[in-house]
């Protein structure tokens, strides 16, 4: 009777609405833009430093705003409105794209200006995807949560597949041509987001909540910041997630610290062949995104299934630099389709279990734990390889993972199964 009332649903309330469709076809113009522009950056920044280490750094610029940046916004935007901070903030990053592309194609590189700016674009979006991850589960239709969030994971995919783009126009033209398609993709994106008519009624909500109190604003935030906190602790399940994805986060921290440079320092042409192995990555959560659109996971199944793939990617992952090209392709092809799987699950079941109100707190809260763990990687990571072997280090930091899916994840299955064997 519950698959039949959920099939019903989903006839009554079809997911692709105006307004989902104008925030999917918005994050596909800024991701095939971003996913260009980042690939290219990271490169420029190898090819003009020569240092895994200086490298660790530049990714080290973007990654600490996310530490402090989104619990404050996530605070803010429980009672202010998360659509128009969106679109703010893509005309924002439009504009210091462009900025910097004029820069660059008049021949402008300094690495400490450049981290500047880094750091700039980290901190605009860390507030950017507090808000979006807040604000895209309003758009989604009731029961149509999984298949929304594979859709997303799929259209991730099919950006990344600009990396090999990026690479042959960033070796033809440079990179300022490059950064200037990036902000044309931002403000597309911006100029379709203010066409979305949701209604954000937990503002009303929140204004209500808070009616005669005798708070200043800076005392408010904080006040919301503390029971933001104090929801996630109150939640074990939302609690073992969050702390997993901490550890799940230092893994993936490394790999990006590590995986680039080894390829670029081990093979001829490093770049093209780094793309190959973890190309199949993308199709493999291509493939994973378009099962998971068609056909929903037994709700009764999906929590052994999310802690069964959290254990494979960490095995697989640890094993990709040890092994002959083919062999690290297929293992890539199956973290692919087990990334796609563990994203669907958490996400969809989270988002539609913590209420709109303490969104943007729980969803600030998470992405800073999550922040953490890259940030501790990419400096640990990228210090330890100065004394130790690349991929010991790496396989280091993934079976630190596995051990954290077995402990935190297995160890409170009572309380993650609440949240994750649940019809969306």
């Amino acid at each position: 009777m519950e698959k039949t009332d959920s099939n019903d649903l989903e006839i009554r309330k079809p997911l692709w609405t105006r307004d989902f469709t104008i925030i999917t076809v918005g994050s596909v113009v800024s991701m095939l833009g971003n996913s260009m522009a980042g690939f290219a950056l990271s490169l420029m920044v190898l090819d003009y430093t020569g240092s895994t280490m200086l490298y660790a750094i530049y990714l080290m610029t973007y990654t600490v705003p996310q530490l402090i940046v989104p619990i404050i916004s996530g605070a803010i935007l429980d009672r202010f409105s998360r659509k128009k901070m969106i679109y703010t903030l893509d005309f924002m990053m439009g504009g210091l794209y462009l900025l910097l592309g004029i820069l660059l194609s008049h021949g402008w590189f300094n690495f400490p200006l450049f981290a500047l700016f880094s750091l700039t674009v980290g901190s605009v979006n860390s507030i950017y995807m507090v808000a979006y991850d807040s604000f895209y589960p309003l758009l989604i239709s009731e029961g149509n949560y999984s298949k929304a969030y594979s859709i997303a994971s799929v259209l991730e995919t099919f950006a990344i597949f600009m990396v090999p783009v990026a690479t042959f126009f960033y070796k033809l033209f440079g990179m300022g041509p490059l950064l200037m398609i990036n902000a044309v993709c931002f403000l597309v994106a911006a100029t379709l987001e203010t066409q979305i008519r949701a209604e954000e009624k937990y503002i009303e909500k929140q204004k209500k909540s808070i009616e005669g109190e005798d708070l200043s604003k800076v005392s408010r935030v904080l006040v919301d910041i503390k029971e933001g906190f104090r929801y996630l602790f109150s939640e074990k399940g939302l609690m073992a997630i969050a702390i997993y994805f901490l550890f799940s986060s230092m893994a993936g921290g490394a790999s990006n610290v590590i995986c680039l440079p080894y390829f670029k320092g081990n093979f001829e042409n490093g770049e093209y062949l780094f793309m190959l192995v973890f190309g199949m990555s993308f199709v493999g959560r291509a493939l994973g995104g378009a099962f998971h659109y068609k056909k929903k996971l037994d709700a009764g199944n999906k929590f052994y299934i999310a802690l069964f793939v959290y254990i494979m990617i960490g095995i697989f992952e640890g094993l990709y630099l040890y092994t002959p090209l083919r062999v690290a392709m297929i293992l890539s092809f199956f973290v692919g389709v087990g990334g796609v799987t563990s994203y669907t699950i958490r996400i969809s079941s989270t988002q539609s279990y913590v209420p709109d109100e303490n969104k943007g707190r729980f969803n600030g809260a998470f992405q800073v734990l999550s922040t953490s763990g890259s940030l501790i990687a990419e400096l640990l990571a990228g210090s330890l390889t100065l004394v130790m072997d690349q991929r010991a280090v790496l396989l280091l930091f993934e079976l630190a993972s596995v051990v954290a899916a077995i402990l935190i994840i297995g160890g409170n299955r009572e309380h993650v199964k609440k949240i994750y064997n649940r019809n969306m």
